[in-house]
């Protein structure tokens, strides 16, 4: 059977690889061999989604995922094609056409709204854009304006926490990581001096990991700025479980932290929930409601309302599903319409009773939202998989249409695709140029989307 998956990040990466190893379990001795020839569609050149282009360039443990993922595709059982779209170079209609089944896993790149006064004023944005151009993303600017001295962060997250870090953070400190040239350049001219993270709720409700926040702790030169009024619930020793316990003991301890006079101050604010954007040409200030908690994991407004100057803002406040064009989408959750993987006829996913469409199915947070870890990711898949298998097995699937290699019809329209010899090639040009840069790195990202397809395809060397 032929299989088509629709983003290369772990949630296609996963699928494809269980579905593979499903198929091998699911016959029996006596069974005829059903086989999956798999081919993974990704819209950017390379491969690994928000691995490569979500987590912030100074966490060395995503290297371990990396090498994960690459094993699953060097392993041959799936086909990467790279620097192709969905809905401009192939419609979806024609993908149904070619293979047994299409897999949506598109993910979610796009910044969740915060629907406030002001946010749209010059000086706000959202942390997605900000993660993108950090990590190198291709179809982003490659400079960002990092000319304000005091910038805020709305959430309480990872992401948060990411953005955060790296506005912080010394470019010096920086240099050891795979950052792109065009980035460190950037973060080196920073005039960030103060960075102030607002949470809505308190400290006991923070959604970070206790990695993230430690990394947070081990900044050099930079201080940490909590306040004790932010602490009127925060006992580690009534955290609801062992993680939450951790970082409250490591919050509390940053209470007791004397100043080092840093160049660079990180202030973490709870119970803020803003209100608007101030400012009348640009981001001038934040205004912000003081919550309180209710006691029962809840928090209430009191009604006292503060100003902060601020002169940048990200919002942190969650993504936004990335959709395909033709695939029902659910305007309000921000996925793909589906039940438990199956994709259904309706565009959204309240109604129960709208028919699946045979053969198409999501993954991963186009399937449930921006939510969960990678573990998350890859026991969703199963899920997913789990009702594909039992669609062949219960002969639901349509075979085929139209016969030939989707590769032909690319050729045709002189799409140029990238291939998984393309990313490695690639992949050996970033790390040479680590090798060979001043400060010796791991690799330097290649930004810009044709020097990365003309490295893949083998027409440009630099």
């Amino acid at each position: 059977m032929r299989v088509a998956i629709v983003g290369a990040g772990p949630a296609g990466i996963y699928a494809g690889n269980i579905l593979t190893n499903s198929l091998r379990q699911a016959q029996g001795p006596d069974a005829e061999p059903v086989e999956a020839r798999i081919d993974l569609f990704e819209s950017l050149p390379a491969p690994y989604g928000l691995i490569r282009y979500g987590v912030a360039p100074d966490h060395p443990r995503i290297k371990g995922i990396v090498n994960s993922l690459h094993e699953m595709l060097d392993a041959g059982t799936t086909r990467f094609i790279g620097n192709v779209e969905v809905g401009r170079d192939i419609s979806l209609a024609e993908l149904q056409e070619r293979y047994d089944a299409v897999i949506i896993a598109t993910g979610a790149i796009r910044d969740a709204a915060l629907d406030i006064p002001g946010i749209d004023l010059p000086g706000s944005y959202g942390a997605a854009d900000f993660v993108a151009w950090f990590d190198g993303h291709p179809d982003v600017p490659t400079e960002w304006a990092l000319d304000q001295r005091e910038v805020a962060v709305i959430g309480n997250g990872n992401v948060a926490l990411d953005v955060a870090r790296v506005l912080a953070k010394h470019a010096v400190d920086l240099r050891s990581t795979e950052i792109a040239d065009n980035v460190l350049a950037g973060l080196e001219a920073s005039a960030v001096t103060d960075v102030h993270v607002f949470g809505r709720r308190g400290p006991a409700d923070i959604k970070f990991t206790p990695i993230e926040l430690r990394e947070l702790g081990e900044v050099p030169n930079v201080d940490i700025v909590v306040h004790d009024e932010d602490f009127v619930d925060a006992d580690p020793a009534n955290a609801a479980n062992n993680q939450l316990k951790v970082m409250l003991r490591v919050l509390n301890s940053w209470r007791t932290r004397e100043s080092t006079g840093a160049p660079r101050r990180l202030h973490l604010h709870f119970y803020h929930s803003p209100v608007e954007v101030l400012g009348e040409d640009r981001v001038e200030g934040l205004r912000f409601e003081r919550n309180e908690p209710t006691g029962d994991g809840r928090v209430r407004g009191t009604g006292e309302f503060r100003e902060i100057a601020v002169q940048q803002v990200y919002r942190a406040v969650g993504y936004y599903g990335t959709p395909v064009i033709d695939a029902p989408f659910d305007e309000r959750a921000g996925v793909v319409s589906n039940v438990e993987g199956r994709v259904k006829n309706t565009a959204t996913t309240g109604d129960d009773d709208a028919p699946v469409i045979p053969g198409l199915y999501a993954t991963g947070w186009i399937k449930r939202g921006p939510v969960g870890l990678i573990g998350h990711t890859k026991s969703d898949a199963m899920e997913t998989i789990a009702h594909l298998v039992s669609d062949v097995e219960a002969g639901r699937l349509s075979a085929p249409t139209v016969d030939g290699d989707v590769l032909d019809l690319l050729d045709e329209r002189e799409v140029a695709y990238t291939t998984w010899d393309g990313w490695l090639a690639l992949d050996a040009h970033e790390r040479d140029l680590g090798a060979s840069h001043l400060h010796t790195r791991e690799r330097v990202k290649v930004v810009p989307r044709d020097e990365q397809v003309g490295i893949s395809r083998g027409v440009l060397v630099r």
